[in-house]
């Protein structure tokens, strides 16, 4: 994997750095949000490691400016700060992942094989078709979903949920299967993060628009119809 760091903390990156390249890992570093900026949208990584508090801009506006470009590279956001509140803000910027300072090397390294993984399979669905619920059009080729002739930004995950929703449409999804098809099974269907990702999309996708697209079946789980 090609690999960004963006870390003020100098030793920790160049111990993630040297970590990541004993695994053959081609690493680059970036000392300030403003660096990282720059470099994120020069070159094309398969992930980018982001600290929250750097001099210059901090890691939710780096990653917002990212999104905003419409680059879907996986963010990791590594923090010492761990409360919800802040796990929303980095959602809400558009991170894929959240892992808490201090951590065990190998969990960053398993995290990091999740989100390319995951990034990758995305990629090679190649697709051609536009599928429509009520007044929502995704486009699989582009990866970009319209509503009611507005296009809606969404990060990587919450775009890999719709598609799994939408594909599904009229069939109810079970928390094991969106964990299972969306996270690998690398998440336990009785965590709060599938609950705090629906209500992103629902946010994004129904909180504005009629019909209502985005349904909780108590007891079973959701189904995507309009």
């Amino acid at each position: 994997m090609k690999i960004l760091i963006v870390e003020d903390e100098l030793r920790l990156a160049e111990f993630i750095k040297r970590g990541l390249e004993e695994h053959t890992h081609l690493v680059s570093v970036a000392k300030d949000g403003e660096i990282g900026l720059k470099m994120a949208f020069e070159n094309d990584y398969d992930v980018i490691i982001m600290d929250v508090n750097m001099p210059k801009m901090n890691g939710y506006d780096v990653t917002q400016e990212i999104r905003n470009e419409k680059q879907n590279t996986p963010i990791l956001m590594l923090t010492a700060m761990g409360t919800i509140d802040d796990k929303v803000l980095g959602f809400d910027a558009g991170i894929d992942d959240f892992l808490v300072k201090p951590f065990q090397f190998q969990e960053l390294l398993m995290r990091l094989n999740a989100l390319h993984r995951r990034s990758s399979m995305v990629q090679q669905q190649v697709k051609s078709s536009i599928i429509k619920v009520a007044d929502l059009e995704l486009d699989f080729t582009a990866c970009t979903v319209i509503r009611g002739n507005k296009e809606i930004t969404l990060t990587a995950k919450e775009y890999a949920l719709l598609e799994y929703l939408v594909i599904n449409h009229n069939r109810i999804v079970s928390r094991v299967d969106i964990a299972e098809k969306i996270w690998d099974a690398d998440l336990d269907p009785s965590s709060n993060t599938i609950d705090t990702y629906i209500n992103f999309l629902r946010k994004k996708v129904d909180k504005d628009f009629t019909p209502k697209l985005i349904h909780t079946i108590v007891g079973m789980g959701y189904i995507f119809k309009g």
